[in-house]
């Protein structure tokens, strides 16, 4: 059932939005985290590519890239999962994400 009543605040009546950002965390109509946590893998994708050439050194320890890979691409990954509304298919997607990391960070094929 539809809620017909309009939110006003300060005389103004208030847009109903499928999703918003608050305090950079995507939430849908629904309380979801599908679309916050799609994007959060990609802004990580985007920092663990722009260290392309770190993972590519031979002059790095792995010691060393795990810890960059920790500081600069799992922290974006995992902001604010812990207020995030979890189900199996986002602890699955993040996984796969950060494995694969870890993959590429080792030189494992």
């Amino acid at each position: 059932m539809e809620n017909t009543n309009p939110i006003t605040f300060d005389g103004e009546t208030l847009e109903d939005v499928e999703s918003f950002t608050y305090l950079g965390s995507i939430i849908d109509e629904q309380g979801g985290s599908d679309a916050d946590v799609k994007a959060r893998i990609g802004k990580a994708r985007t920092a663990f590519l722009q260290l392309q050439n770190i993972w590519n050194s031979k002059q790095l320890s792995t010691n060393i890239k795990i810890r960059i890979l920790n500081t600069n691409v799992m922290t974006v990954v995992l902001y604010g999962a812990g207020t995030c509304r979890t189900t199996t298919s986002i602890i699955k997607n993040v996984q796969v994400f950060i494995n694969n990391c870890i993959r590429k960070t080792l030189n494992v094929r």
